[in-house]
């Protein structure tokens, strides 16, 4: 089973790196891959052109520096500045391969050479004239005669003012795209996507290619979560005997994606899906990674679909992963989120085990979930007391980082008074 290669990084990149880049709060569940795409790219570009690399010298004062010849054959992103140019100067030195002809370059236009004042250039670009801007290629790809790359930006320019679901129909078409940087770029586009629009978008998704997509031994594990998710919006019933089939088949291995199959299975047939899942987190000999994707799947439909399995079903499987030593911080903070406090008497019970207190992560979660609860709890006052008792420093330590995690009151303006008039509102 083929998996993805982290891309070299340099000026001739792969495109597809993963910038460093803060996930959206509401990222697709079960897509493994986000982050800074191509769309993203072309609207910090002030341009993008495929051309062909020739004459690059270098600097004999400089070897670090050098300039090379661009012959543009595509205007990608185009821009005033291209106006009449045929051919453009690169400054700096790129020794491309003899076999190359190709190269996708997106650049950017300097608004201040030093020789200039910022007036002069900033006046002249406004007007239109780029004769003192200076250009800067900061990022390039090789592209291969046969590359669809530059035909794929352009549909990806010119859908990107339109609504999320628009431009992930978009990019579906291009999920199986052979070229790479093409393929991983268009799923990091739906895992950039809140769930609520890849749910427009898979309903109407055709189920037979998410399936041949799914059975293929080839397709990257990183890809089944989002495909096994598509397939539980536009699959049918009976497609959950085709995704059992695939789950219970010894000779796959999910390093990635079993939690978006999981949920998709769940998704086609809610009782089958749910006794299977189930069965997994009830199972404590279940390598962790496995019992981890249930509990995403417990968190999507908490979160996400408690219109397909009751809230008090998802409460009582997260019983099952409480009681297990090895993963229990994880559900336990996970109930403090939800603020599920009438599980009190499970989670603290398990405060009073050797089994749970000898692990200082899960003891930190009990105790971060006793201290959370609001108003006057009996058992966790109780609980709380024991812990100031035994471990002081500990309880202050966890009351601090609790403390730390509540958001910040807004800074409001105080309006000034006059008068004997209240400073705040009264009465």
């Amino acid at each position: 089973m083929k998996s993805l290669r982290r891309p070299a990084i340099g000026w001739l990149v792969t495109l597809s790196v993963i910038l460093a880049f803060s996930v959206p709060a509401h990222a697709c569940p079960f897509c493994s891959t986000q982050g800074q795409t191509l769309s993203g790219e072309v609207n910090q570009a002030d341009f993008i052109v495929l051309g062909t690399m020739t004459n690059a010298k270098r600097d004999l004062n400089d070897f670090s520096k050098g300039t090379t010849e661009l012959t543009i054959d595509t205007v990608v992103k185009p821009h005033p500045y291209l106006t009449g140019k045929k051919r453009l100067t690169i400054p700096r030195f790129i020794d491309a391969p003899a076999d190359q002809s190709q190269f996708l370059v997106f650049c950017s236009l300097y608004n201040r050479p030093a020789e200039f004042p910022a007036s002069t250039v900033a006046s002249s670009m406004i007007l239109g004239n780029f004769g003192f801007a200076q250009l800067d290629a900061y990022r390039g790809e090789p592209v291969p005669k046969e590359s669809v790359l530059a035909e794929y930006l352009k549909g990806a320019i010119v859908v990107r003012e339109k609504s999320t679901p628009e431009k992930l129909r978009f990019f579906f078409q291009y999920l199986d795209a052979q070229e790479l940087v093409i393929g991983t770029d268009a799923l990091m586009e739906f895992g950039n996507a809140d769930y609520k629009d890849v749910r427009v978008v898979a309903k109407d998704l055709p189920a037979e290619r998410i399936l041949k997509w799914l059975k293929d031994p080839n397709t990257p594990p990183s890809r089944y979560g989002l495909y096994g998710l598509i397939l539980g919006h536009c699959g049918k019933p009976s497609d959950a005997a085709t995704v059992r089939a695939l789950l219970d088949d010894s000779g796959r291995v999910y390093s990635s994606g079993l939690d978006g199959i999981l949920a998709g299975y769940i998704l086609l047939d809610p009782k089958a899906g749910w006794e299977y899942v189930t069965g997994i987190l009830a199972d404590p000999k279940k390598e962790f990674p496995v019992r981890y994707a249930g509990l995403k799947v417990l968190r999507f439909l908490k979160e996400y679909r408690p219109d397909v399995i009751p809230p008090e079903q998802i409460l009582e499987a997260m019983k099952l992963l409480v009681a297990q030593p090895d993963m229990a911080d994880l559900p336990i903070e996970d109930l403090r989120k939800w603020q599920q406090w009438d599980m009190a008497p499970v989670v603290l019970k398990y405060g009073q085990q050797d089994s749970h207190k000898k692990i200082p992560i899960v003891r930190r979660a009990i105790l971060r979930f006793a201290l959370s609860i609001p108003g006057k709890n009996a058992e966790a006052t109780a609980f709380i007391a024991q812990a100031r008792k035994d471990d002081p420093e500990r309880v202050q330590f966890v009351e601090q980082m609790l403390k730390d995690e509540q958001p910040r009151p807004a800074a409001t303006a105080t309006a000034p008074t006059s008068g004997n008039a209240p400073a705040s509102g009264g009465s």
